[in-house]
Formats: C-alpha cells, sequence, structure tokens
C-alpha cells in the first residue's frame, strides 16, 4: 500500500467518525496437485489480490473489502461503511498518527529455503507417485491412495491509525494422504496431513513413505475390526491429533469472540480451577517454522506465547482488539482471518496441552475396562456449550491394564468443561499436528496438539 494514499483513507474514516481504522492488504499465491486412481486429479495455482477496511466505533465494527487499490474506490468504500452504520457519531474526531513514524519489521517466524513458486508444479508429481507406491504396497486390501501436496504465500501489509505500519510474508507447505482399505464389501478410511511454515523444503525432507504406511496400515488393522459396545468409561487418547478436542470443546470458548457474547461456559472464571492439576493448556503463535504460527496477527500485534490454562487454573483469553476491549482483558496477538474479505476476530495458533511427566504403563494400570484412541477422526462441536462429538480412527479395547483386541465404531460424547476435571494423566509424549480451523472470520491453519493424557470417565458410543 501507499502510506501517503493510505493515510489519507485513514484520516477520512476518522472525519467521518470512526474511533479506530485499520487497512489490511493481502496478496495470496495458493497451489496444489492432487492424485488419486493413479491420475492427477487437480492441479492447480492461482493469484488473489484485495484490502480489508475496517472501521470501529467504540466496539461496534464495520467491514469491508475491495479488490482495487485505487485512492477514489477506497474512499468509496469508506462512504459506504459508514453508511452502512447508520448512526450518527457524535463522539470527538479522531487524529491520526504518521504512518512514516510507526514502520517496523515484523520478527522472523520462518526461513524457505526453496520457493514452492519456484520448484513448480511438476516437481511435485514424483513425491506424489512415492506414496502412492508404498500406500498399495502395504496390502491387497487397499482399494484407494490419494495423495496431494498444497502451498500458499500470502504477502501482508497492516496500516492503522495509530500509526502501524508493517508487512510480513507467510509460506505455508502441506502433505495429505488419505487411504482406503476394502474387504468383504466394507470399507475404512485412514489419513495424515503434516504441514508446516516452510518452502518447499518441507516436502523434500519429508518422509512421505512413513506416513501413508502409517495411514494404509491403519486403515488395514481397524478393517478388520470388531465394534465396541458404547458406555462410559475411562479412556487414553493419543498424542497429537488428540488434541482436537481440547482445541475445539475447550480452545473455542476460551477466545474472547465468544468469551464477549456470553456464548461459553468459562466466561467470568479467569483465576478459578476449571481443570484437573495435571492441566497446563498453552496458546503459542511463536514456535518458529510450526504451521499455525504468524510473526504478527493480522491486526499487526507481534505474536506471543499465551498461557490459557496453568495446573488447572484458567490465566488468558484468546483475544483481538475488539474482545480486549469487550471483556477486559490484555490483548494476546491472537487476531486472524483467512483473507482480506473477513475482518479479523479471536483465533488459535498453536493449541495444546503441555507435557507432564505420566507413564502410558501408569495410565494402563488403572484402567480395569476403557478404551486407548491414539488417533481421531471427525467430529461436530457446540460452542457456546462445549458439546463435542468425535469418530475414533483407531482405538484398541483396554482390559485390566492391558492393550487388547483393536476395535471401530467409537464415539466420544461430551462437554468440554466437563472433561477438563478428569484428565487426570498426563505423560511427555507432546506432539502437534496442523490442521484448518473454520470460525467466522474463515477457515485458518492452526496447530492441534497433546502428549498421551487419560481421562478417568467418558461416554464412549458405541455401534
Amino acid at each position: 500500500m501507499n502510506p501517503a494514499i493510505t493515510q489519507e483513507i485513514i484520516d477520512a474514516a476518522l472525519e467521518a467518525g470512526a474511533s479506530f481504522v485499520d487497512l489490511y492488504e493481502e496478496e495470496t499465491r495458493n497451489a496444489v496437485v492432487s492424485l488419486r486412481d493413479h491420475k492427477i486429479e487437480n492441479a492447480t495455482a492461482g493469484i488473489e489480490y484485495g484490502i480489508g477496511l475496517r472501521l470501529l466505533f467504540g466496539t461496534d465494527v464495520v467491514y469491508g473489502y475491495t479488490g482495487s487499490d485505487s485512492k477514489a474506490d477506497l474512499l468509496r468504500l469508506v462512504a459506504a461503511l459508514v453508511a452502512a452504520r447508520g448512526k450518527t457519531n457524535t463522539a470527538e474526531t479522531q487524529h491520526a498518527a504518521s504512518l512514516q513514524k510507526n514502520i517496523f519489521h515484523a520478527p522472523r517466524m520462518q526461513e524457505i529455503l526453496r520457493s514452492p513458486a519456484e520448484a513448480g508444479q511438476a516437481a511435485k508429481l514424483p513425491l506424489l507417485l512415492r506414496a502412492e507406491k508404498v500406500g498399495y504396497a502395504v496390502s491387497p486390501h487397499i482399494a484407494q491412495v490419494s495423495a496431494s501436496l498444497a502451498d500458499s504465500h500470502k504477502i501482508i501489509t497492516i496500516a492503522n491509525s495509530e500509526g502501524l505500519f508493517v508487512s510480513d510474508t507467510r509460506t505455508r507447505t502441506r502433505f495429505s494422504v488419505s487411504v482406503t482399505a476394502e474387504k468383504n464389501g466394507e470399507r475404512f478410511v485412514a489419513s495424515e496431513s503434516p504441514g508446516a511454515l516452510s518452502g518447499f523444503e518441507f516436502f523434500e525432507n519429508l518422509d512421505i513413505e512413513k506416513f501413508t504406511k502409517v495411514a494404509a496400515e491403519r486403515a488395514v488393522r481397524m478393517l478388520s475390526a470388531g465394534y465396541i459396545d458404547g458406555k462410559k468409561m475411562p479412556i487414553i487418547l493419543g498424542n497429537g491429533f488428540g488434541g482436537v478436542i481440547f482445541h475445539e470443546a475447550c480452545g473455542h470458548p476460551l477466545e474472547t469472540e465468544a468469551v464477549r457474547k456470553k456464548a461459553t461456559p468459562f466466561a467470568d472464571r479467569l483465576g478459578e480451577k476449571i481443570a484437573h492439576s495435571a492441566v497446563t493448556a498453552i496458546d503459542d503463535g511463536t514456535i518458529f517454522g510450526s504451521w499455525g504460527s504468524v510473526a504478527i496477527d493480522d491486526e499487526g500485534m507481534p505474536t506471543e506465547k499465551t498461557i490459557l490454562i496453568e495446573y488447572g487454573v484458567l490465566k488468558n483469553f484468546i483475544s483481538d482488539r475488539v474482545g480486549a476491549l469487550e471483556c477486559n482483558v490484555r490483548r494476546t496477538g491472537s487476531a486472524r482471518r483467512e483473507s482480506y474479505k473477513y475482518a479479523p476476530v479471536s483465533r488459535m495458533r498453536n493449541t495444546y496441552i503441555a507435557a507432564g511427566t505420566d507413564s502410558f504403563d501408569g495410565m494402563l494400570a488403572g484402567i480395569d475396562d476403557g478404551l486407548y484412541a491414539p488417533k481421531l477422526g471427525g467430529g461436530s462441536v457446540n460452542p457456546a456449550t462445549g458439546e463435542f462429538n468425535f469418530a475414533v480412527e483407531e482405538g484398541y479395547h483396554i482390559r485390566h491394564g492391558r492393550l487388547v483386541e483393536p476395535v471401530r465404531g467409537a464415539t466420544l460424547i461430551g462437554k468440554g468443561h466437563e472433561i477438563l476435571p478428569k484428565i487426570s494423566m498426563v505423560s511427555s509424549d507432546l506432539e502437534l499436528t496442523a490442521g484448518m480451523c473454520g470460525a467466522s472470520s474463515g477457515s485458518v491453519p492452526v496447530t492441534v496438539g497433546q502428549p498421551t493424557l487419560k481421562v478417568d470417565e467418558i461416554l464412549v458410543g458405541g455401534r
């Protein structure tokens, strides 16, 4: 963005009565190649450009966007947003700080050794063929192997009426593989999807065969498993993607976007014990090269490591500018959005339960009849209540302190705020896993994670 024109746009919005103004400029290149049934299913690449303009009137927000960077179009957007608010402002006109005096550089959060755009789409095909080859070789019961390599390169510039003027670049790469096993008319699908804030070197250094083989072997193993009987029981939840339950059922209710609307069981509970003492939970945007990391959030604020729960006590919410104002809490650098088409709101980054000291054998020893779920699948959550329903992609029955036969068809059902006090043991094998999270500001890259942990009781749905 041209700083002089940007200053004019901000000044015009302030003169129209806004108390705060920011602009978000973005140019993003997305590219993907996918392979299925021995054929290239998709090979696309494209570039999108636009500018988002946000006006705050106290904590009231009006937002719009345009694909044009011309001063005339941006001034028209200001006028349209002011008109859309439909209220007369009686507050004293604000004055913008000079953009020229408040330019800073975002901290480095990644190192790109090879640009995905320079590597080109053709460089992805040999990697996908490697995945396909190892997947089908696992068993004659493998019916389908689908794999994709996707990358994005985003350049953003953020300017606001407080004088902020900052730019950042974000390059992300992700490999996804889905393997279907089939026998006697039944099918089972398993998948793996590692990703990073990284360049094409992530693909080149990734053990594609290992991730594909893990998914294929799981699909074959679970295809022959029996079904579990549903009831309340203790479970051991595996590390890595097991953290999706905390993300969905507890993380979203800790965002100020939910807190300010009182749409969460955690509202007004800062400083209270909401979980077992074994639980410390963190939302960290500063992990170098991690899929969910950001050098600055989408309001231009430097990111941080935020302790959400410490030894069971609620310490912080996940906040953006508006949420911090309405909830009277500090900002945590957690404002995020999918693109310039969305206004930013509080969102998670790399969210995980911290490592503990308990052993897996110690967890097993205390369970006479339970479930070990090393891998979860899809699910659904009501963010307002924390109620969740997650399928278990890989499960094993626990009897008298021992893992026995594999089981399928299990579903974990509960409420996040009710489960937190029942997480009684946490191991040291913390693992983070890439994912995508959808909410009011679109779909954003996030990392979920946890060590292996024990939940003393949860409702397990069965066939």
